[in-house]
């Protein structure tokens, strides 16, 4: 009875030292909606593809410091080549652009409920009253703020820009809407709030915010090397501006992040075989 326990605690032991580790993968990403979304449909697309995923929430800088670095494999979810130029400018060549996973859709600027009366920055500072001489914002770091600031002394804006969070932002704006008060608020598309409430962006027309942006997919410096089967999935990864609000607006309804993820992973196998290389 010892032989043949002995002998069967010897074949377990081998096939625990047999059975091959699971690749790993670290996601980093900024807690903004587009980015919770891309973030974690590739999670669960990673998941299929037979990676441990891990998931790393920073503020924008802190994300391309950490690419740079190499502490973070890669990211869906960067804005180029506007809102993050100034990072780009400081670590691009530290960095691996891979693709765009949704070009040309990526629109920022100034928001305003559709009722409101003006359509033009350049009409902002004769109704400064009506808004009260504020514009709602996101975190200070963000791109969007940056170019908010430009956007100020381009037009000469007689307003304050009121730093917040990107849930922030939205709740002031939820809270007008339903008041049916003048707010305008820096916004971006694709985002949740465009399918939720009667929106439009005011017209730019001193191109302060530049032009559309591509969403990106970025990665540290040999992640192709050092595992091409990752770097292929990204490479593959491009979906569109309908595809991530619809997890967006899944998740803003109240849906976990991981489960909305999965409902549209479960809702398009297709695509998803296509990025993992299955078809």
């Amino acid at each position: 009875m010892i032989v043949g326990l002995l002998f069967m605690a010897t074949i377990l032991m081998a096939g625990c030292v047999d059975e091959e580790p699971r690749a790993t993968v670290n996601i980093g990403y900024v807690a903004w909606d587009c980015a919770i979304a891309s973030t974690h449909v590739t999670k669960e697309v990673f998941e299929q593809a037979g990676y441990d995923v891990t998931l790393t929430a920073v503020d924008a800088g802190p994300l391309y410091a950490s690419l740079s670095r190499g502490s973070v494999d890669f990211t869906t979810a960067a804005w180029l080549p506007h809102i993050h130029e100034h990072y780009w400018e400081e670590y691009g060549d530290q960095i691996d652009y891979v693709t765009e996973n949704i070009p040309g859709d990526g629109r920022h600027g100034l928001v305003v409920p559709a009722y409101v009366t003006i359509d033009s920055i350049e009409e902002m500072n004769d109704v400064a009253d009506q808004f009260d001489g504020k514009i709602i914002g996101i975190e200070p770091g963000a791109g969007v703020m940056a170019w908010t600031e430009h956007a100020i002394d381009a037009y000469g804006l007689d307003y304050e820009l009121v730093a917040s969070s990107a849930a922030g932002m939205a709740a002031e704006l939820r809270s007008s809407i339903n008041n049916e008060e003048w707010i305008v608020v820096t916004g971006w598309s694709p985002h949740w709030k465009f399918g939720r409430w009667d929106l439009k962006f005011l017209d730019d027309p001193k191109g302060a915010y530049g032009e559309a942006d591509d969403i990106v997919t970025l990665a540290r410096l040999g992640l192709a090397e050092d595992d091409p089967k990752a770097y292929g999935i990204l490479e593959r990864f491009q979906w569109t501006a309908e595809d991530i609000a619809s997890v967006m607006t899944d998740i803003e309804s109240g849906m976990p992040e991981d489960e909305a993820a999965k409902k549209w992973v479960d809702a398009n196998p297709e695509k998803v075989a296509a990025w993992i290389g299955e078809q």
